[in-house]
């Protein structure tokens, strides 16, 4: 599509409702309105990267250029978001030692990767906890309260448990109120952020109906709120079916994981939806064009609920492709990185409720011990950096079209209000009007 053809149906969907300008105070916060995010009024798309890695590097003053080589990289390519964690939780070099005890050198690292994001113009969605044992988990949040004595049958009680959801409301409540050592600024009040995160990729399989972690994700999308206004939440869902939508669960890739895409998302204190896509691990043993079928059908179904009825944008959190599965190859990926960008592009440009995609995962020169098989290192010229570059420069189009459009409707508003303010003036002889 031309940059003209854009425009002119930019202008349409405009004029059938699917855009509404709106002038805000340009205080840097992304924010939503319907299925879109915004910018200081006008549509914003999260187009960028996860990078889990950032903390736990930056905590080593040594190794800080690697940080800023990858914010560097990721802004030369035109990506404008970063995913990572902001929990480490026991463990060699922890965040967080004990419940309410934390290590200040890691803190650090965490105020150097904000910093240094909001150098490079980066916004930055940043996770409180994981799912999984790695850096310590829903387990090691359960081991602290078992250590105190109380009774805990499984890692699920994470979810249910009084005294574990106060060690982690207090992590929360730790870190919207710290202020960055090098900004000076609280992380609640920095538009450096873009959104937090309750959970990477919560699952409770205990519960299969649901009502575990709905409860769980409602409690504590309202406790983030109550501190918290000013930044968007989600709960770092993948995407699955649950009960609410039976006529759906036949789409999920044959996992029971007690969460429900449509009814977590309908909780009022989330901000936007998220779905990640992973086929090759969910489909291992499918050939590539299944797995490329499977995508497809997954990203326009969770696209459609997100538009139709959620009602909010919808971000493609995490997705990518391993060279660890047997028969991977750079065409392959590119396909699968196409396929994604195009279904946000498409979206995009009908002002439709895809918002946006994080490929998993940026990593930069000197780092082989964090490479996991999906890492993409922008430093190093291949055919997917450049399929990223082409899908950052396509959303900035669509961007920059709506920002003249919104200059054009100020210019608009503004001769109007001056003709208004010349006909009262013409229409009394400059004169006052009343006693």
């Amino acid at each position: 599509m031309t940059l003209l053809a854009l425009a002119l149906l930019l202008v349409v969907l405009i004029h059938q409702g699917c855009f509404h300008f709106h002038v805000e105070a340009g205080d840097g916060f992304i924010r939503t309105r319907g299925v879109h995010f915004l910018l200081n009024g006008s549509p914003y798309y999260a187009n960028g990267f996860n990078a889990y890695w950032l903390m736990y590097t930056a905590s080593d003053p040594s190794q800080r250029p690697k940080v800023s080589a990858a914010f560097r990289e990721a802004a030369s390519h035109g990506l404008t978001v970063a995913r990572t964690w902001a929990f480490s939780d026991g463990g060699y070099r922890p965040l967080q030692y004990s419940p309410g005890s934390y290590n200040e050198q890691m803190f650090k690292g965490l105020d150097f990767v904000v910093a240094e994001a909001r150098s490079y113009g980066i916004k930055l969605i940043l996770s409180f906890a994981n799912n999984y044992d790695s850096f310590g988990g829903k387990k090691q949040y359960v081991n602290w309260a078992r250590s105190r004595g109380q009774y805990l049958s499984s890692d699920d009680d994470f979810f249910r448990h009084p005294v574990v959801k106060g060690y982690y409301k207090n992590h929360i409540k730790t870190v919207l109120y710290r202020y960055n050592s090098f900004t000076g600024i609280r992380y609640k009040d920095d538009p450096t952020i873009m959104a937090w995160e309750l959970m990477n990729e919560p699952r409770c399989t205990s519960d299969p109906s649901g009502r575990t972690i709905q409860a769980w994700i409602a409690e504590m999308a309202s406790f983030v709120k109550s501190i918290d206004r000013n930044h968007l939440l989600e709960a770092g869902l993948e995407g699955f079916y649950g009960p609410s939508t039976p006529q759906r669960n036949s789409l999920n890739p044959g996992l029971k994981i007690g969460t429900d895409f449509i009814a977590n998302n309908r909780i009022p204190g989330l901000d936007f939806a998220t779905v990640h896509a992973y086929p090759d691990q969910w489909f291992s043993s499918s050939n590539d064009q299944n797995q490329l079928s499977f995508l497809n059908n997954w990203l326009d179904t969770h696209i459609q609920d997100a538009q139709n009825i959620l009602r909010k944008p919808i971000l493609i959190a995490e997705f990518g492709k391993s060279w660890k599965y047997p028969g991977f190859s750079t065409y392959q990926r590119d396909l699968l990185f196409n396929t994604v960008y195009y279904k946000i592009y498409s979206t995009a440009k009908r002002g439709g409720a895809a918002a946006g995609g994080l490929f998993w995962q940026l990593l930069t020169e000197g780092m082989d011990n964090f490479r996991d098989g999906y890492e993409i290192i922008l430093g190093q010229p291949s055919s997917t950096a450049n399929v990223i570059s082409q899908q950052a420069h396509k959303l900035y189009q669509i961007r920059k079209i709506f920002l003249r459009m919104r200059n054009v409707e100020r210019w608009k508003r503004a001769r109007a209000a001056r003709a208004r303010r010349h006909h009262w003036r013409g229409g009394n002889g400059g004169k006052r009007i009343g006693n």
